[in-house]
Protein backbone atom coordinates (compact mmCIF):
# COMPACT_ATOMS: atom_id res chain seq x y z
CA UNK A 1 0.00 0.00 0.00
CA UNK A 2 0.83 3.51 -0.19
CA UNK A 3 1.56 5.55 2.16
CA UNK A 4 -1.16 7.82 2.65
CA UNK A 5 -0.40 11.22 1.62
CA UNK A 6 1.22 9.59 -1.46
CA UNK A 7 -2.10 8.24 -2.17
CA UNK A 8 -3.44 11.33 -1.57
CA UNK A 9 -1.36 12.74 -3.56
CA UNK A 10 -1.57 10.72 -6.61
CA UNK A 11 -5.32 10.70 -6.55
CA UNK A 12 -5.31 15.23 -6.71
CA UNK A 13 -3.58 14.83 -10.15
CA UNK A 14 -5.53 13.93 -13.21
CA UNK A 15 -3.86 10.98 -15.85
CA UNK A 16 -3.42 12.46 -19.44
CA UNK A 17 -3.50 10.53 -22.19
CA UNK A 18 -1.67 11.80 -25.67
CA UNK A 19 -0.71 10.47 -28.31
CA UNK A 20 0.79 10.91 -31.84
CA UNK A 21 2.58 8.69 -35.39
CA UNK A 22 5.58 8.76 -36.11
CA UNK A 23 7.63 8.32 -39.37
CA UNK A 24 11.04 6.48 -38.98
CA UNK A 25 13.59 6.08 -41.67
CA UNK A 26 15.59 3.15 -41.69
CA UNK A 27 19.26 3.31 -42.30
CA UNK A 28 18.86 0.70 -45.12
CA UNK A 29 16.14 -1.25 -47.04
CA UNK A 30 14.80 -4.28 -44.55
CA UNK A 31 14.38 -6.91 -46.54
CA UNK A 32 12.48 -10.02 -45.39
CA UNK A 33 10.02 -12.39 -46.76
CA UNK A 34 7.35 -10.17 -46.35
CA UNK A 35 8.24 -7.38 -48.77
CA UNK A 36 10.95 -4.45 -48.84
CA UNK A 37 10.67 -1.90 -45.95
CA UNK A 38 12.47 1.60 -46.19
CA UNK A 39 10.90 3.67 -43.44
CA UNK A 40 8.51 2.13 -39.99
CA UNK A 41 5.73 4.65 -38.88
CA UNK A 42 4.95 3.97 -35.23
CA UNK A 43 2.30 4.92 -32.62
CA UNK A 44 3.92 6.66 -29.19
CA UNK A 45 1.32 6.56 -26.59
CA UNK A 46 2.57 8.83 -23.69
CA UNK A 47 0.67 8.31 -20.21
CA UNK A 48 1.25 11.30 -17.90
CA UNK A 49 0.40 12.18 -14.22
CA UNK A 50 1.73 14.57 -11.54
CA UNK A 51 4.52 16.02 -13.19
CA UNK A 52 5.35 12.33 -15.01
CA UNK A 53 5.46 10.59 -18.18
CA UNK A 54 5.21 7.32 -19.13
CA UNK A 55 5.96 6.25 -22.64
CA UNK A 56 4.58 3.24 -24.89
CA UNK A 57 5.32 2.37 -28.77
CA UNK A 58 3.74 0.15 -31.64
CA UNK A 59 4.10 0.14 -34.75
CA UNK A 60 1.85 -0.22 -38.38
CA UNK A 61 3.32 -4.28 -39.71
CA UNK A 62 1.29 -4.52 -42.86
CA UNK A 63 1.43 -8.19 -42.49
CA UNK A 64 -0.21 -8.32 -39.18
CA UNK A 65 -3.11 -5.82 -40.30
CA UNK A 66 -2.18 -3.06 -37.98
CA UNK A 67 -3.76 -0.08 -38.99
CA UNK A 68 -2.59 3.05 -36.84
CA UNK A 69 -5.07 5.60 -37.77
CA UNK A 70 -8.02 2.86 -36.57
CA UNK A 71 -6.10 3.09 -33.08
CA UNK A 72 -5.80 6.50 -32.97
CA UNK A 73 -9.87 6.30 -33.24
CA UNK A 74 -10.31 3.71 -30.56
CA UNK A 75 -7.92 6.07 -28.82
CA UNK A 76 -10.50 8.67 -28.87
CA UNK A 77 -13.11 7.11 -27.84
CA UNK A 78 -11.09 5.19 -24.43
CA UNK A 79 -9.57 8.58 -23.68
CA UNK A 80 -11.63 9.62 -20.59
CA UNK A 81 -12.13 5.74 -19.13
CA UNK A 82 -8.05 5.75 -19.18
CA UNK A 83 -7.51 9.10 -17.73
CA UNK A 84 -10.11 8.49 -15.07
CA UNK A 85 -8.27 5.32 -13.64
CA UNK A 86 -5.85 5.95 -10.40
CA UNK A 87 -1.91 4.69 -9.93
CA UNK A 88 -2.07 1.32 -8.64
CA UNK A 89 -0.13 -1.46 -9.58
CA UNK A 90 0.06 -2.62 -13.79
CA UNK A 91 -1.42 -5.57 -13.07
CA UNK A 92 -4.72 -3.66 -11.89
CA UNK A 93 -4.87 -1.36 -14.96
CA UNK A 94 -3.74 -4.17 -17.69
CA UNK A 95 -6.97 -5.88 -16.13
CA UNK A 96 -8.21 -2.21 -17.22
CA UNK A 97 -7.22 -2.62 -20.35
CA UNK A 98 -8.80 -6.23 -20.77
CA UNK A 99 -11.72 -4.90 -20.33
CA UNK A 100 -11.66 -2.36 -23.67
CA UNK A 101 -11.32 -5.54 -25.66
CA UNK A 102 -8.16 -3.34 -27.58
CA UNK A 103 -5.93 -5.19 -30.75
CA UNK A 104 -2.61 -6.29 -28.90
CA UNK A 105 -0.69 -3.88 -30.53
CA UNK A 106 -2.13 -0.98 -28.79
CA UNK A 107 -2.66 -2.64 -25.43
CA UNK A 108 0.72 -3.30 -25.29
CA UNK A 109 1.81 0.19 -26.34
CA UNK A 110 -0.84 1.58 -22.91
CA UNK A 111 0.54 -1.48 -20.82
CA UNK A 112 4.31 -0.45 -21.37
CA UNK A 113 3.21 3.28 -20.90
CA UNK A 114 1.90 2.54 -17.33
CA UNK A 115 4.75 0.27 -16.38
CA UNK A 116 6.94 3.10 -17.33
CA UNK A 117 5.05 6.05 -15.69
CA UNK A 118 4.26 3.74 -12.63
CA UNK A 119 8.02 3.27 -12.25
CA UNK A 120 8.63 6.88 -12.22
CA UNK A 121 5.98 7.64 -9.87
CA UNK A 122 7.25 5.40 -7.81
CA UNK A 123 10.91 6.27 -8.36
CA UNK A 124 11.94 2.32 -9.20
CA UNK A 125 13.04 1.41 -12.39
CA UNK A 126 11.66 -1.80 -13.53
CA UNK A 127 13.86 -4.59 -12.48
CA UNK A 128 13.88 -3.09 -9.21
CA UNK A 129 9.90 -3.25 -9.08
CA UNK A 130 10.47 -6.79 -10.10
CA UNK A 131 13.65 -7.59 -8.48
CA UNK A 132 15.28 -9.13 -11.19
CA UNK A 133 19.43 -10.49 -11.84
CA UNK A 134 20.78 -8.51 -14.55
CA UNK A 135 24.40 -9.73 -14.49
CA UNK A 136 24.17 -12.52 -17.48
CA UNK A 137 22.25 -11.23 -20.09
CA UNK A 138 21.84 -12.50 -23.21
CA UNK A 139 23.82 -10.95 -26.43
CA UNK A 140 21.06 -9.11 -28.56
CA UNK A 141 21.01 -10.39 -32.48
CA UNK A 142 21.61 -8.03 -35.51
CA UNK A 143 19.21 -8.49 -38.50
CA UNK A 144 20.97 -9.57 -41.78
CA UNK A 145 17.94 -8.45 -44.74
CA UNK A 146 17.48 -10.91 -47.66
CA UNK A 147 20.25 -10.64 -49.82
CA UNK A 148 22.80 -12.90 -51.52
CA UNK A 149 24.41 -15.30 -48.80
CA UNK A 150 27.47 -13.52 -50.40
CA UNK A 151 26.36 -10.25 -49.15
CA UNK A 152 24.89 -11.40 -46.26
CA UNK A 153 28.49 -13.16 -45.33
CA UNK A 154 30.09 -10.31 -46.24
CA UNK A 155 27.96 -8.18 -43.90
CA UNK A 156 28.09 -10.80 -40.79
CA UNK A 157 32.44 -11.40 -41.26
CA UNK A 158 32.37 -7.11 -41.25
CA UNK A 159 30.05 -6.81 -38.33
CA UNK A 160 31.30 -5.56 -34.78
CA UNK A 161 28.51 -7.53 -33.71
CA UNK A 162 28.53 -11.59 -32.29
CA UNK A 163 25.44 -12.83 -32.79
CA UNK A 164 22.94 -13.11 -35.96
CA UNK A 165 19.78 -13.08 -37.37
CA UNK A 166 19.73 -14.25 -40.88
CA UNK A 167 16.57 -13.25 -42.85
CA UNK A 168 15.47 -15.15 -45.95
CA UNK A 169 12.57 -16.28 -48.55
CA UNK A 170 13.38 -18.99 -49.96
CA UNK A 171 15.15 -22.46 -48.94
CA UNK A 172 18.61 -23.34 -50.55
CA UNK A 173 20.49 -25.98 -49.27
CA UNK A 174 24.25 -24.74 -50.74
CA UNK A 175 22.93 -21.65 -48.75
CA UNK A 176 22.14 -23.07 -45.70
CA UNK A 177 26.18 -24.94 -46.28
CA UNK A 178 27.71 -21.92 -46.38
CA UNK A 179 26.31 -20.71 -43.29
CA UNK A 180 26.73 -23.29 -41.06
CA UNK A 181 30.71 -23.05 -41.99
CA UNK A 182 30.71 -19.60 -40.14
CA UNK A 183 32.31 -19.72 -37.06
CA UNK A 184 29.30 -17.36 -36.04
CA UNK A 185 26.20 -17.14 -33.54
CA UNK A 186 23.54 -17.47 -36.31
CA UNK A 187 19.90 -18.29 -36.18
CA UNK A 188 17.73 -18.40 -40.03
CA UNK A 189 14.94 -16.90 -39.82
CA UNK A 190 12.36 -17.79 -43.22
CA UNK A 191 9.07 -16.01 -41.81
CA UNK A 192 7.11 -19.00 -43.13
CA UNK A 193 9.10 -18.98 -46.05
CA UNK A 194 9.56 -22.67 -45.96
CA UNK A 195 7.82 -25.90 -47.11
CA UNK A 196 6.96 -29.16 -45.00
CA UNK A 197 9.55 -30.79 -47.35
CA UNK A 198 12.00 -28.07 -46.35
CA UNK A 199 11.68 -28.41 -43.20
CA UNK A 200 12.35 -32.38 -42.93
CA UNK A 201 15.61 -31.71 -44.75
CA UNK A 202 16.03 -29.68 -42.01
CA UNK A 203 15.47 -31.43 -39.01
CA UNK A 204 16.92 -34.02 -40.23
CA UNK A 205 20.63 -32.89 -41.64
CA UNK A 206 22.90 -32.63 -38.71
CA UNK A 207 24.62 -29.24 -39.33
CA UNK A 208 21.69 -27.65 -38.64
CA UNK A 209 22.20 -28.34 -34.80
CA UNK A 210 25.06 -25.45 -35.61
CA UNK A 211 22.14 -22.70 -35.91
CA UNK A 212 20.96 -21.00 -33.03
CA UNK A 213 17.56 -21.53 -33.80
CA UNK A 214 15.27 -21.28 -36.99
CA UNK A 215 12.59 -19.31 -36.28
CA UNK A 216 9.26 -19.67 -38.31
CA UNK A 217 10.03 -21.59 -40.83
CA UNK A 218 6.74 -21.91 -42.06
CA UNK A 219 3.58 -19.99 -42.20
CA UNK A 220 1.46 -20.05 -38.97
CA UNK A 221 -0.44 -23.08 -39.32
CA UNK A 222 -1.22 -26.38 -36.81
CA UNK A 223 -1.60 -28.25 -40.01
CA UNK A 224 2.26 -26.76 -40.59
CA UNK A 225 3.91 -26.64 -37.45
CA UNK A 226 2.22 -30.45 -36.86
CA UNK A 227 5.23 -31.67 -39.01
CA UNK A 228 7.84 -30.32 -36.52
CA UNK A 229 10.01 -32.36 -33.82
CA UNK A 230 12.05 -30.67 -31.39
CA UNK A 231 13.83 -34.16 -31.04
CA UNK A 232 15.84 -33.28 -34.20
CA UNK A 233 18.75 -31.61 -35.04
CA UNK A 234 16.63 -28.07 -35.83
CA UNK A 235 16.06 -26.00 -32.60
CA UNK A 236 12.90 -24.72 -34.19
CA UNK A 237 11.50 -20.94 -32.49
CA UNK A 238 7.68 -20.21 -33.06
CA UNK A 239 7.06 -16.51 -34.00
CA UNK A 240 3.58 -15.69 -35.62
CA UNK A 241 2.75 -19.09 -34.28
CA UNK A 242 3.23 -18.10 -30.91
CA UNK A 243 1.27 -15.24 -30.32
CA UNK A 244 -0.07 -16.01 -26.62
CA UNK A 245 0.57 -18.30 -23.90
CA UNK A 246 -2.46 -20.32 -24.88
CA UNK A 247 -1.25 -22.14 -27.33
CA UNK A 248 2.54 -22.99 -25.75
CA UNK A 249 0.82 -26.27 -24.15
CA UNK A 250 -0.03 -27.23 -27.85
CA UNK A 251 3.22 -26.57 -29.76
CA UNK A 252 5.22 -28.27 -27.06
CA UNK A 253 5.87 -31.31 -28.88
CA UNK A 254 7.02 -28.98 -32.24
CA UNK A 255 8.64 -25.51 -31.17
CA UNK A 256 12.22 -25.78 -28.46
CA UNK A 257 11.88 -22.09 -28.60
CA UNK A 258 9.33 -19.43 -28.36
CA UNK A 259 9.58 -16.04 -29.78
CA UNK A 260 8.11 -13.50 -27.03
CA UNK A 261 7.22 -9.83 -28.49
CA UNK A 262 5.12 -7.32 -26.31
CA UNK A 263 2.95 -5.58 -29.10
CA UNK A 264 1.86 -9.55 -29.73
CA UNK A 265 0.74 -10.52 -26.84
CA UNK A 266 -0.02 -7.73 -25.40
CA UNK A 267 2.51 -6.03 -22.86
CA UNK A 268 5.01 -6.44 -20.38
CA UNK A 269 2.02 -7.72 -18.01
CA UNK A 270 0.98 -10.69 -19.92
CA UNK A 271 5.23 -11.15 -21.05
CA UNK A 272 5.37 -11.97 -17.42
CA UNK A 273 2.87 -14.48 -17.20
CA UNK A 274 3.91 -16.18 -20.73
CA UNK A 275 7.24 -16.29 -19.46
CA UNK A 276 6.52 -17.92 -16.43
CA UNK A 277 4.33 -20.69 -18.73
CA UNK A 278 6.92 -21.08 -21.29
CA UNK A 279 9.81 -21.65 -18.61
CA UNK A 280 7.39 -24.39 -16.75
CA UNK A 281 7.05 -26.08 -20.20
CA UNK A 282 11.10 -26.30 -20.71
CA UNK A 283 11.14 -23.46 -23.88
CA UNK A 284 14.02 -21.81 -24.41
CA UNK A 285 12.96 -18.10 -24.81
CA UNK A 286 13.75 -15.24 -26.60
CA UNK A 287 12.63 -11.34 -26.77
CA UNK A 288 12.21 -9.96 -29.76
CA UNK A 289 11.38 -6.82 -31.43
CA UNK A 290 9.95 -4.93 -34.49
CA UNK A 291 11.23 -2.17 -35.97
CA UNK A 292 10.92 -0.14 -32.94
CA UNK A 293 12.66 2.83 -31.92
CA UNK A 294 14.41 3.10 -28.14
CA UNK A 295 10.87 3.05 -26.65
CA UNK A 296 9.66 -0.27 -28.09
CA UNK A 297 13.39 -1.88 -27.42
CA UNK A 298 13.24 -0.56 -23.56
CA UNK A 299 10.40 -2.47 -22.81
CA UNK A 300 11.74 -5.29 -24.51
CA UNK A 301 15.25 -4.96 -23.07
CA UNK A 302 13.72 -5.58 -19.44
CA UNK A 303 12.71 -9.18 -19.91
CA UNK A 304 16.22 -10.24 -21.30
CA UNK A 305 16.87 -11.33 -17.47
CA UNK A 306 14.59 -13.98 -18.11
CA UNK A 307 15.66 -14.83 -21.60
CA UNK A 308 17.62 -17.10 -23.31
CA UNK A 309 18.06 -15.60 -26.34
CA UNK A 310 17.66 -11.44 -27.41
CA UNK A 311 16.37 -9.75 -30.66
CA UNK A 312 16.48 -6.17 -30.08
CA UNK A 313 18.32 -4.63 -32.95
CA UNK A 314 15.30 -2.42 -33.80
CA UNK A 315 16.15 0.99 -32.76
CA UNK A 316 19.90 0.03 -34.52
CA UNK A 317 17.83 -0.11 -37.75
CA UNK A 318 16.15 2.99 -37.57
CA UNK A 319 18.10 6.89 -38.50
CA UNK A 320 15.89 9.07 -36.90
CA UNK A 321 15.56 7.96 -33.19
CA UNK A 322 12.84 9.74 -30.66
CA UNK A 323 14.06 8.48 -27.39
CA UNK A 324 17.12 7.51 -24.93
CA UNK A 325 16.45 4.53 -22.84
CA UNK A 326 18.19 1.12 -22.56
CA UNK A 327 20.81 0.57 -24.91
CA UNK A 328 21.94 -2.37 -27.25
CA UNK A 329 25.78 -1.44 -28.68
CA UNK A 330 26.82 -4.17 -30.46
CA UNK A 331 24.86 -6.67 -29.44
CA UNK A 332 25.39 -6.22 -25.63
CA UNK A 333 22.03 -5.45 -23.67
CA UNK A 334 22.52 -1.69 -21.27
CA UNK A 335 19.69 -1.65 -19.34
CA UNK A 336 19.03 2.16 -17.92
CA UNK A 337 18.86 2.27 -14.17
CA UNK A 338 16.14 5.41 -14.72
CA UNK A 339 13.43 4.83 -13.35
CA UNK A 340 10.41 3.01 -15.03
CA UNK A 341 11.73 1.59 -18.35
CA UNK A 342 14.07 4.78 -18.39
CA UNK A 343 12.52 6.33 -21.50
CA UNK A 344 13.17 10.03 -22.36
CA UNK A 345 12.32 11.78 -25.22
CA UNK A 346 14.84 13.25 -26.91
Amino acid sequence: MYPESYRDFLFLHHMVLSWQIVRFQLKETFAIAYGKYTHREALIVSLGKAGSKGYGECTSIDYYHISLADFEVILSKIKSQVESQHIFHPADFYAFLLQLNLPSFLRSALDCAYWDLFGKLEKKSFVELNSLNCENLPDSSITISIDTVENQIKKITQSTWSTFKVKCNHFNEKDINKLVQLDKSIALDSNGSFTKENCHWLENYEAVSKFTYLEQPMKPDSENYNVLHINKFANWMADEDCQDSSVLKDLQQHYRSVNIKLVKCGGLTPALEMIAVAKELNYKIMIGCMTESTIGISAGAVLAPFCNYADLDGANLIANDIANGSEIINGKIHLSQNHGLGIKLI
